[in-house]
Parts: structure tokens; sequence; C-alpha cells
């Protein structure tokens, strides 16, 4: 099969790349670099990296119910997300609630859009209130053009379904007269009933101006709230992790991704250098898009984006391996290289839609990390297929029409001898179920003592101290210096640090402390900074993380995971290759879970977004194997026990060399993260690497073995 590419196209499309590499590297110099990252052109940095407005609000209803403030927590936490997807709200003290939202620096601006939370009331014309806020979900302003062709500014409500009953009989009731809504005890609309509304939302018309209609629709999202809330202080904090942070971060990143090209490079020669060409373009599409799209950035989100530059490999190395098969049967190269991205395309595609599919699921349903892990993983995953099929393929015909044309540039696969992987199969499910036991037997006992795993304060709350220092100190010389002795008083190394600026208070956020561990902690900062303990202020806080949240991430990706069930049912016929996908998926799940359960890692932030990168990892590693084994039955008699073995086998012996190569390039990428990063990094990137471990031992070991399991024991055309 001839290249479509001639000489000077191919010399022509090569110097086009390069300029693009070339262009792109300097726009993401130019965002990363100190005058590229600010306030108003930048990548968008989470309160971890870039600090932002913190506002906390005094509870005025009198002896709330915990079930109002957790229901007022949640509304609050829903509503900032439009800020950022990694703002937290959380309960401090008895009647407090803090709102957190990073990368902003005006505070009156926040308290002016976000409104102040008071009592919203629907009354009828006769001041009898028949709604309240609490059933009013959502309050939008919009622009609409009206049946004279003229445009109109609306507030478009959506209501509970509590709140849809209601206001279908009392507008059927009501037609023709004022239905008054108050917020704290103030008219602020007039709207008259036109119609009966029955369908659980409504426009509120009127309003002159779209800023009107903003205004309105803000009233009655804060009005929505279970408790009446006022302002109390707000302020702007720095940091909570110095440069240091985002420097070694940065640093981390560009070793590995330097290692990961020498190691393809080394390993598939010219299909290496195109496939590391292809990463430079993916990781400044990546960096770029971040900007353009204003998606939030934590320290989280910066190890998932080097950890998706290590999965982006994978496809890469699917099709090298492709392409070395097909030259080893005698073709040419050129008709390998069309044959082997033709042949690889059904892998990447089914494993890259299976794991949008989660996260198209999580950004929907998910809420604060969740949601925010979503976006940073369906913008990885997309990117990764273009730059796979398109990217990668462009270059190297480019490449090909330049000359390099002979077999040893490509490489040739080798002939492998079959491995007996499913006569082996109990001997991996042991090692499997010893482990899991030993994990699930430790927390046991540690759940016997307190807790069975190390809950840090964003799932359990603490203790938040805020000591005014004589004078300014920076975010490095805190950690350094003041968190070990912080941490000597708690025995805990979870303590989490912010900055007020403007000021020279810090904000120590600890486990629950006693009391006689308050007066210990005063006394350090009393003996070592000479601060006057009476100035000290302490608060217990609540979990950033609240049980709403979590319910909602658990909800998640219980969809997700039906979703994904159902997609692989679909795509393979045969119901057995998803529940065994799905088996090897809770298998990389629990296995995490061992490794924070032995070590005792914090489980705070982080790691709901490592048990979704490990899903994502995971699901993608397997569809890769049942791709190949989907291949190999064609036209044979799977309903004999020996050819199922046979073809099983030979599946995972085709396979195994690419699920070490993307391992390893996917290790070498965290790995380098956990070495050079900060301490709060290291404990993300620890169970990572356990689970890229357990990923690909599950894919190897688990997933086909248990597919076979399932094809002699269970449904239709059972082998025999």
């Amino acid at each position: 099969m001839k290249n479509k590419f001639n000489k000077n196209r191919g010399i022509a499309v090569f110097l086009i790349t390069l300029l693009i590499i070339a262009g792109l590297g300097y726009y993401s110099f130019v965002i990363l670099s100190s005058t590229g990252v600010g306030e108003n052109k930048s990548i968008k940095l989470g309160l971890d990296l870039a600090g932002g407005v913190s506002i906390t609000y005094q509870i005025e209803s009198e002896n709330p119910s915990k079930e109002d403030i957790n229901d007022t927590i949640y509304k609050l936490q829903k509503r900032v997300e439009g800020y950022s997807t990694e703002a937290v709200v959380y309960q401090e003290g008895d009647d407090r609630i803090t709102v957190e939202i990073p990368g902003v620096t005006d505070a009156n601006e926040i308290l002016e859009e976000l409104g102040k939370p008071g009592s919203l009331e629907f009354q009828t014309s006769d001041g009898e209130v028949f709604m309240t806020g609490d059933m009013v979900a959502d309050a939008q302003a919009a622009t609409i053009t009206n049946n004279m062709g003229n445009k109109e500014h609306v507030v478009e409500l959506k209501l509970t379904d509590e709140g849809a009953k209601v206001f279908a009989d009392m507008t059927t009731e009501n037609v023709g007269k004022i239905l008054p809504i108050v917020y704290d005890e103030q008219v602020i609309s007039d709207p008259v009933v036109n119609e009966p509304i029955t369908g659980g939302t409504a426009q509120i018309s009127g309003q002159s101006t779209f800023e009107e209609a903003n205004q309105l629709a803000t009233y009655i999202r804060t009005g929505s709230l279970s408790l009446v809330l006022n302002e109390m202080r707000s302020q702007v904090v720095g940091a909570q992790l110095g440069s240091d942070a985002i420097s070694s971060s940065l640093k981390a990143a560009a070793i590995g991704l330097i290692l990961v090209m020498v190691f393809m490079i080394a390993f598939y020669f010219v299909p290496g250098v195109v496939a590391s060409m292809a990463l430079v373009i993916y990781t400044e599409l990546i960096i770029a898009i971040l900007y353009l799209f204003e998606v939030t950035l934590t320290l989280p989100g910066i190890a998932g984006i080097i950890l998706s530059i290590g999965m982006a490999v994978d496809a890469n190395v699917v099709i090298f391996g492709r392409i070395r098969e097909e030259i080893a049967t005698g073709k040419t190269v050129s008709t390998s290289i069309d044959i082997g991205f033709k042949k690889a395309m059904s892998a990447i595609v089914d494993g890259n839609i299976t794991t949008l599919i989660a996260a198209l699921v999580l950004g929907l349903l998910g809420s604060g990390t969740v949601k925010g892990f979503a976006i940073t993983l369906a913008i990885g995953i997309l990117l990764s297929m273009f730059t796979a099929l398109v990217v990668t393929r462009v270059i190297m015909n480019s490449l090909f029409a330049l000359g390099l044309r002979e077999e040893k540039f490509y490489g040739k696969a080798k002939e492998r001898k079959v491995m007996p992987f499913v006569e082996k199969r109990f001997l991996f499910f042991g090692i499997s179920i010893a482990i899991i036991a030993a994990g699930f037997i430790a927390m046991g006992v540690y759940g016997s003592k307190g807790n069975a795993l190390n809950y840090g304060l964003d799932f359990k709350g603490g203790t938040s101290t805020t000591v005014p220092f004589d004078k300014s100190y920076s975010i490095e010389q805190v950690d350094s210096e003041m968190v070990p002795l912080v941490s000597g008083v708690t025995g805990d190394s979870d303590v989490q640090t912010t900055q007020v600026q403007g000021s020279n208070q810090v904000i120590f956020k600890t486990r629950t402390l006693s009391l006689k561990e308050r007066e210990e902690l005063n006394k350090v900062f009393v003996d070592n900074y000479g601060v006057n303990e009476n100035d000290i202020q302490s608060e217990s806080i609540s979990s950033a993380i609240s049980s709403e949240m979590r319910g909602d991430a658990v909800k998640a990706v219980i969809i997700a995971v039906i979703c994904m069930l159902i997609y692989i049912w679909f795509r393979f016929s045969d119901a057995r290759f998803a529940v065994s996908a799905i088996a090897a998926l809770v298998h990389d799940v629990l296995m995490v879970l061992v490794c924070y359960a032995l070590v005792r890692i914090s489980v705070g932030g982080t790691f709901i977004a490592c048990m979704l990168t490990i899903i994502g990892y995971s699901i993608n590693d397997t569809i890769v194997i049942f791709d190949r084994v989907r291949e190999n039955a064609r036209g044979k008699n799977i309903k004999e026990v020996a050819v199922l073995a046979e073809i099983s086998n030979k599946s995972l012996t085709q396979t195994l060399s690419r699920s070490i190569n993307t391992s390893i390039t996917t290790f070498i990428m965290i790995f380098m993260l956990w070495l050079l990063g900060v301490a709060s990094i290291r404990d993300f990137a620890l169970p990572i690497m356990v689970g890229l471990i357990s990923g690909t031992y599950s894919s190897v070991c688990i997933s086909t073995e248990l597919w076979y399991v399932l094809k002699r024991r269970f449904g239709k055309n059972k082998a025999a």
C-alpha cells in the first residue's frame, strides 16, 4: 500500500509539525512562567496553590438542627462551584459556616455576587405564605426572545418535586393575580400569574436589564437555603503550599517526560521519536486548554495531568506493537503502518470511550473535587485520542516519506512462546485474595482501636487554630519550621496551613484537639515565637467533604461503573467481558484501599481523586487485552475448553509487552512526582503507584482468567 505523502509533502508536514511544537512550547512557557501566571492571564489555581477568598457566615436561625446545617452547607457547596469546582464549604464552631473560593482576590465582589443568604417566601396577594425558598432547586437569569420578536430579560426557576406540586396548585387558583416574592421581609418581585404553571419550571419576566434579572435570581438562590446566614468576616487568604510545591511538581513532570521519551526512542526507534513529538504536543495542548477553558488547577490536578501524560503513551504503544506484528508477517513497512493503525483503532477507541463515559457521569453527578477531576480526565482522554490517531499518524507518514522506510527503523515483533496464564489462574486469584484479606484484617484491627482508615481533615473535620504573629513568615518557613512543631503536639502529619493576607495571621488546621492539646499547642507558639496566648483563637471545624458530597461521589461512581459495564457488554456482545472488566476494576480499588490501610496514609481530598484515577487507568488497560481476545476468537470454536484456553493465553502473551511498557512509562511519571514532590503530593503518588502495579497485574493475571472461568461456567454458549 502506497504512502500518501511524497518527499516534498513529507518535508513540509515535518517542518510544520516542528513549528507547531515550537509555537505551542512558547505559548506554554508564557503561561507557566512567572509573568504568565497571574491574576488575569494564567491557569486558574486552587486554594492550595494560589489562595483565594474565605467568607465566614454566622447562622442567625435559633437552635439550628444538624440536618439544616448540613443541607445549607451542601447547597452553598453546589452554588460556589460556579466559581470553582475546588471551592469548599464547612462548618466552623457550632453556629458558623465558612466558604473558601480559590483563584479570586476580591471578597466584596464575591459577597455581592453570592448575596446575603436570607429567608425567601412566596406569598399570595393577601400575604399568606404558600411556598418557601427550600422548594426552589435553582434560579438563573436569561435573555429570551418573546412572541413579538423582542428581547426580554427573565429569571428561570426550577422547582423541587414538592415545590412543583405546590406551585401548580397555587398558580391554577390564582390566574391573573399577583403572587409576591418576599426576601428578608422585603418584596423583591410582584409577578402576575398569566396561566397555571404545572411543569416544575417557571419564568419571571418584567426585568429591564439582564443585571436586574441576575440580581433577582441571586436573591432567590440565596433565599433557598435552609438557614438564615449573616456575613461575619471575609478575608483574602494566601496559598496553602509554597512556590516549591509548584516548581518541584513541574520539575518532576519535565524529568519524567524526558525519561519517557528516552524509553520510547530506545525501545521503538523511529516510532519512539514520533511518539515523543506527539507527547510534547499533547502536553502543550493540555496546558493551553487548562488556560483557555479556565480549569481550576490544584496540586492533585497537577498530579493527575502528569499521570495522564504517562497514560497518553499507551495508545502509541498499542499502535507500534501492531505495526511490528504486521512487519513480522512479511508485509512492507508502509502497509504495516496503515494496517497497524486500523487494527489498533478499536482497542484505543473502546478503552478511551469507556473511561470517557466514567468522566462524563462523574462530571454531571459529582461535586467538588470529583467534578474537577472529571473535567481534567475528559480533557486528557480527548487529547490523547487526537494525538495518537491523528498527530502520530501524520508525523509517522511524513518521516516515512523523508526516507525512513527500512524495517530496521521500526522493529519486528518477535515470536514469543505462549505463556500458560489461565492454567495459573487459581494462583493469581489466591495472591489477590490473600493481599486484600490482609488489608481488611488490618482495617479491622485498626478499627477496633479507632479508625479503620487514617481519615484526614477533609473527611472528619478537626480544629482550626488562628495564630497572630508579630511579623510575617513565608509559607516555606511555616511549612519547614512551624508545621513540624504542630505535628509534634498532634502526633499527626496532616496539618493544613493558610496565611491571611494583609495580616500576620496563620491558620493551622489539624485533627480534633482536646483542651489539653490546645493548651500544649498554644504553649508552642508562645515559647517559640512570643505570641500572646490570649490572641490565639481555636475553633472546631467540620469536614470539607460533607456526607452529601461523599454520597454524590459514591452515586456517581456506581452509575459510571454501570454505564461502563453496559458499554463493554454492548461492544463485546458478551456480558462476561463486562463483568470481568468491572471485577478487575474493583480488585484494583481494593488494592489501593489496602495500601491506605496498611501504610496509614491520610485519607483526605486526594483520596477520591486517587481512586478515580485508578478506575480510569484499570478499565483502559483491561479493554486493550479484551480487544485482542475478541480478535483472536473470530472464526474459532470457543465452546471447546482447549481452544478457549489457547485464545486467552495467546492474547495475553501478545499484549504482555504493551502492558509492561505502558506501566513503565506511567510509573516513571508518577515516581518522579513521588521522588521530587512535596510531602502532601507524595501521599497522593504512593497509592497511585500501588494502583498502577495492581492495574497491570489485574489486567494480565485476573481479568482474562476470570472471563475464561465465566465462559466455562456461566451463560449461553458455555465452553465444554
